[in-house]
């Protein structure tokens, strides 16, 4: 019997799993670099769908001492309906979801509190999983890195499009384009994103929200009405994001999206 791929890969994500790296791997904290490695390891604990970086003991520039378990509240969601629970990426370092010790980082006068977790697992217990917000840079070569690890296992398609995508909020047309570019993310569902020129931008209020995505870069938000971040776009995008550059996006969980005629359900995600 065909096995499904994306059945096969959500049915692991209830373990502890791991992938070697090539790239050269460097993180750095007040000016300090802590590690810096061509043998690191991307590791996503059990129920994580981001992955973290992890380096072998001997290569980390700092000296380790065990830390103090935080209490931290678990932040379950599914990613699609009827799907198994995940952690939500906002989940904070401090939860684990798999037995190990966590650590201390310390060298040349900074101290980072429990920045650290050494996994009790055959595999991967020479190495330290790094939490990636308590590093101030991260380089993937001499590329500096956003938001979290990339994951291999996932890409982005950008396709034009010549569909003719309507978006409706509270009965009102908001947007109505007939140049959408479709945004296809591994495990997300699929992002309308609108010339500027298609929306009525005279009904939406920018938000001081901002998000960092690892694979698009830094978003800026709009509100319309008493709906808050609404709406999205990226201003000067990562190179895999370009062709959506100052393209307008909506969160299709809580607008109603036309396609082509036909009314879409909602999807259901983390983010309805």
């Amino acid at each position: 019997m065909a096995t499904r791929m994306g059945a096969r890969f959500t049915g692991d994500l209830a373990e502890l799993r791991y992938e070697p790296v090539a790239k050269r791997v460097r993180a750095v904290a007040s000016g300090r670099t802590f590690a810096d490695s061509r043998r690191a390891v991307l590791v996503w604990e059990p129920k994580r769908v981001v992955p973290s970086y992890a380096f072998p003991v001997a290569e980390l520039r700092a000296m380790l001492t065990p830390s103090d378990s935080v209490s931290a509240p678990e932040h379950a969601v599914r990613l699609a309906e009827g799907g198994p629970p995940v952690l939500d990426p906002r989940t904070a370092f401090a939860v684990h979801t798999c037995p190990g010790r966590p650590l201390t980082l310390a060298g040349a006068g900074v101290t980072l509190p429990g920045a650290g977790f050494q996994p009790a697992d055959a595999d991967l217990g020479e190495h330290v999983i790094l939490d990636f917000a308590a590093f101030d840079e991260w380089l993937e070569e001499a590329e500096p890195i956003v938001g979290h690890p990339r994951d291999p296992f996932s890409r982005i398609d950008i396709r034009r499009s010549d569909s003719r995508v309507r978006i409706e909020v509270d009965g009102v047309v908001v947007a109505d384009s007939g140049a959408p570019r479709l945004l296809f993310e591994t495990g997300i569902t699929a992002r309308y994103y609108l010339p500027r020129e298609d929306v009525r931008m005279e009904l939406l209020t920018p938000s001081d929200t901002r998000t960092t995505c690892a694979y698009k870069g830094h978003a800026t938000y709009w509100s319309v009405g008493a709906h808050r971040d609404l709406a999205w776009t990226y201003e000067e995008p990562l190179s895999d994001a370009r062709e959506v550059a100052g393209y307008i996006a909506f969160l299709t969980e809580r607008v109603d999206v036309v396609l082509d005629g036909e009314r879409l359900p909602r999807p259901v995600t983390p983010w309805s």
